[in-house]
């Protein structure tokens, strides 16, 4: 936790806890630091419904941080159906972990190096390569544009301080520090610490359910150990990975700053990623994928990266000179540049009325704050081809048609008001600002994606 938090430590802290044996022994081990050091836990548990014990086990957690002494709040989840299970319930948890840590900026969560071994051995079965492979951060930031306040069905217990919204933004820090402080130990060494203290805990049925890929890898573990493949070879290789990936960034970052730039249009920003077309071809291929995948990221907002056979694919379309799309995005490789912008077919038909008073900015795409006039009725969305067509004369540095049909615009009604990237102000009085990702913030992104 020192070399984490240290040398000064936060006077509050978040701490996930499900109720099994790592998190459990990271409460346990969390209570003693804390009163050394005089740090105030706040306690979180996100109960997903999947299990009808569920309930029961975050009551468990509540009754355990009574007797140590803590706040403790359960968080009530539910899946829609869509999409991977298990992947919906951990960007579901991290989510509702947003809304409730008010102004908390750490969160710790329990991952032990028994999870670096197993999630290494799931994406080599993918094929994943360094980034995939590489083991995950003792600390990382996640990034929010903003988050809805929870309602009183989605949870119970006590919340920690919840600023109010402020005028410009959303009511809290839009990022926050998960700290994972327990990679360096292993879930036999976090299951004699519970024993030694008499701890409590459940053991999670799913974990043994053949069913998830997770736990057939965690099945496999002894019959790989025997041939040399324990938990702390794969996690030692994981951690040289992390390293050989943390070495591709810097590079990415190098040919990034001599090569790339994002899209400006005067002083406002498009939110497009260009690279000099004679620069970017005589470079290597991974730091071209790296570049690429990068900036379909950051363009898209998407919190993954795009898959590597679909992304090989679009590098060899545009090396020929062609074109593409991939991850809500379009690339285009022009006479002297490549050009990556937000794809229309990913933002047509997407609204958002403008804020009428309580002085928070909403955000369009997931990305854009806009700002507006007072005018009930106004609202944001894509420029589109008849937006275009109401475009008067445009800045000589404005993004082309193909680009600026995706870009975020003011209507009212089927009236263009206002398209700044394309010099199309409107009337006096109307204030819009589109504030993506500010600008500087693409070299910034490559070291940490």
């Amino acid at each position: 936790m020192g070399q984490l938090l240290g040398p000064s430590f936060p006077s509050d802290i978040g701490l996930a806890v499900s109720g099994g044996g790592d998190s459990m022994s990271m409460l346990y081990l969390a209570h003693n630091w804390t009163r050394i050091w005089g740090v105030r836990l706040w306690v979180v548990t996100v109960d997903h419904g999947f299990r009808p014990e569920s309930a029961d086990e975050a009551a468990m957690v509540a009754r355990e941080c009574s007797e140590l002494g803590w706040p403790h709040s359960t968080l009530r989840w539910h899946w829609d159906g869509q999409g991977n299970k298990m992947d919906a319930a951990r960007r579901g948890r991290l989510e509702m972990i947003d809304r409730w840590r008010g102004d908390l900026q750490h969160v710790l969560l329990a991952h032990t190096r028994d999870d670096v071994a197993e999630t290494f051995l799931m994406r080599l079965a993918r094929g994943s390569g360094v980034e995939g492979l590489s083991a995950m951060a003792a600390s990382r930031t996640v990034r929010h544009g903003g988050s809805r306040p929870l309602t009183a069905p989605e949870f119970d217990g006590v919340l920690p301080q919840q600023s109010m919204p402020v005028k410009g933004g959303p009511g809290h820090h839009s990022a926050f520090q998960v700290v994972r402080p327990c990679l360096t130990m292993t879930r036999a060494e976090l299951r004699h610490y519970l024993r030694t203290l008499k701890g409590r805990w459940v053991e999670d049925p799913s974990n043994d359910d053949p069913a998830y890929g997770r736990s057939r890898i965690r099945q496999a573990l002894p019959a790989l150990a025997e041939l040399g493949l324990d938990v702390t070879t794969l996690a030692d290789t994981a951690e040289r990975m992390a390293r050989a990936r943390n070495a591709l960034r810097a590079r990415a970052v190098q040919v990034w700053k001599e090569i790339g730039h994002e899209g400006r249009a005067g002083h406002i920003p498009t939110g497009e990623i260009l690279f000099d077309r004679s620069g970017f071809e005589p470079v290597e291929r991974d730091t071209q994928l790296r570049l690429l995948a990068a900036a379909l990221q950051w363009v898209s907002s998407a919190e993954y990266r795009p898959r590597i056979a679909p992304l090989d694919a679009l590098l060899d379309r545009l090396l020929a000179g062609g074109a593409g799309t991939l991850h809500g995005c379009e690339a285009r490789m022009e006479r002297d540049k490549l050009r990556i912008f937000r794809e229309f077919k990913a933002v047509q038909g997407l609204t958002q009325p403008l804020d009428q008073g309580d002085g928070r900015v909403p955000l369009w795409d997931g990305r854009w704050q806009m700002h507006g006039s007072d005018t009930k009725g106004e609202f944001v969305r894509a420029l589109g081809e008849d937006g275009w067509a109401q475009i008067g004369e445009r800045p000589e540095a404005a993004p082309p048609f193909h680009s600026a049909k995706s870009l975020p615009s003011l209507w009212q009604g089927d009236t263009l008001v206002a398209c700044h990237a394309l010099g199309h102000t409107g009337t006096p009085g109307t204030r819009l600002w589109p504030m993506g990702q500010e600008m500087g913030s693409f070299a910034r992104f490559l070291l940490s994606h």
